[in-house]
């Protein structure tokens, strides 16, 4: 039974995987990560990473992120807002190319990313 959040404590992991991109941090932002995780993105195929979509696990996740903040110097992540859940949150933020993102964040009993979700807008 997974325990229930408090709703700051995600708002909080929010800002700070935002401040950890903006960084240009990899491995902090991968401390914010369980060992198991999961991740999918339109991009991850796009980038020559999985045609599903979704990398497994911190090592392949280190990979892909890698890859795209090599070709992405200028990355900038500036925050519009946090919606949480008992066991996740969205990050909703617009990037250096002024495009609007919301990123889901499944969080496990110890407050680790466990699932996330790159969203785009449909059109």
């Amino acid at each position: 039974m997974s325990k229930f959040h408090q709703p700051s404590t995600l708002a909080e992991l929010g800002r700070t995987w935002v401040e950890a991109w903006n960084a240009r941090d990899l491995e902090r932002v991968l401390t914010l990560y369980d060992n198991a995780t999961v991740m999918t993105s339109d991009r991850i195929p796009a980038m020559g990473f999985d045609a599903s979509g979704t990398v497994r696990g911190k090592d392949e996740l280190r990979a892909y992120w890698g890859k795209a903040l090599g070709l992405l110097p200028e990355l900038h992540f500036t925050l519009i807002d946090v919606f949480v859940s008992p066991d996740s949150l969205v990050v909703f933020y617009e990037n250096e190319r002024g495009k609007k993102i919301c990123e889901y964040l499944r969080v496990n009993d110890a407050g680790l990313i466990v699932q996330g979700s790159a969203n785009h807008l449909g059109h």
